[in-house]
């Protein structure tokens, strides 16, 4: 009876090792082998100008007080945290973009929860000091058009340290920073404020690559690198659909062929025009759709959209890494585990824990019945 004992103990001990090790693999350990898989594109350098490495990723989607579970919060935010703080230390990017829906309820966050999404934003994507973060501003951080106000506007800009136009240059690489959800082109006052501010930038952009500041219309204005800019913004450049979007991470059949709408899907035929004519940009990246796609509009400008990084929204989340100069551009799409491998780890480790306790429980009822049967044929003697 004592080695049965022993025996039970040592299997709830292996069990136990067992379920351990299944968990640190599923919740931890996956994330390393997987993310690197990734490697950032190469580009010669030039006259000693090292390129620039920036991460991209959108839709992030942190769950609100209003329709967030508590478990649905815990499981996306942690598999977020992971992938984002696995792939800082793997990758070592020198700048990550976010564009847009940081949050899921931005939109109608009372101060108070605002106060907590952005807190545990902070916590989820903490980075060194040596690495840069910059967010651009989603509909479901601020509202889509009619939803839009100068206060949660104003609350998400101060927190996050952005405008709703605006270049940045790093390296000698021009990003401009856009909020497409001002492009609605109904005149609305902060709509106004962003078209102004857009053409003001494309003005002097266009002076510094010209070179041609000492012109009347060229004086007093910003300088930049003279480089077209890579455009970053929420929402796509207008596309009828996304039926020309190939890839495992394309939208699935039944909503690839699905129309999209002006202005909610994708911004205006016009609003489009106007940024590939002012800016010309030699790349743009966005969010919005939760899907991978490639584009290009007017056979000249490229479009990616890049899909979101929670399980919430899709089975295969993924990021872009860039590789950028003055002159070139490379990226490389990096794929995120998928859940449902980890849901089939952990289901087949629960069946086989399963399958081995119910098959040491009926050992051990042989064991004691086998006394059992011993005790009566001596009673009947």
């Amino acid at each position: 009876m004592i080695s049965i004992y022993g025996s039970s103990g040592r299997l709830a001990a292996l069990l136990i090792f067992t379920f351990v090790s299944v968990f640190v693999l599923c919740e931890y350990v996956i994330y390393y082998p997987v993310i690197l898989r990734c490697s950032w594109p190469h580009i010669e350098t030039v006259n000693s100008h090292l390129p620039l490495r920036a991460l991209f990723l959108s839709d992030t989607h942190l769950l609100g007080a209003i329709k967030g579970h508590w478990l649905d919060k815990l499981r996306r935010e942690w598999q977020m945290e992971r992938a984002f703080q696995t792939s800082l230390w793997l990758l070592n990017p020198e700048i990550v973009f976010i564009l847009g829906d940081v949050f899921d309820e931005g939109k109608w966050s009372s101060s108070q929860d605002w106060e907590d999404d952005v807190r545990r934003f902070k916590r989820i994507f903490r980075h060194p000091s040596d690495t840069e973060l910059v967010v651009l501003i989603g509909n479901h951080d601020i509202g889509f058009h009619h939803e839009m106000t100068k206060q949660k506007l104003e609350r998400f800009e101060q927190v996050f340290n952005v405008t709703s136009a605006r270049i940045l240059t790093i390296k000698g690489v021009n990003f401009l920073l856009v909020n497409s959800v001002a492009l609605h082109g109904d005149h609305c006052p902060i709509c106004q404020r962003v078209e102004k501010e857009l053409h003001k930038l494309s003005l002097a952009l266009n002076c510094s690559i010209q070179g041609e500041h000492h012109y009347d219309q060229c004086k007093n204005t910003e300088s930049f690198a003279p480089a077209a800019p890579v455009l970053l913004q929420h929402y796509p450049l207008y596309r009828v659909s996304d039926a020309m979007c190939t890839g495992v991470d394309a939208a699935p059949l039944d909503e690839r062929y699905q129309l999209f709408r002006e202005r909610y899907d994708v911004i205006s035929k016009n609003a489009s025009k106007k940024l590939l004519w002012w800016f010309k940009p030699r790349l743009i990246l966005s969010g919005h759709t939760h899907h991978g796609c490639e584009i290009l509009h007017e056979n000249l400008y490229p479009e990616i959209s890049i899909p979101s990084f929670s399980w919430r929204n899709r089975n295969n989340p993924s990021f872009i890494l860039g590789t950028f100069s003055r002159s070139d551009i490379r990226l490389s799409k990096c794929f995120l585990p998928e859940e449902r491998t980890v849901l089939a780890l952990y289901c087949s480790s629960c069946l086989i824990i399963a399958l081995i306790t119910l098959s040491h429980i009926k050992m051990f009822r042989r064991s004691l019945h086998l006394p059992n049967r011993l005790l009566g044929k001596h009673k009947t003697l």
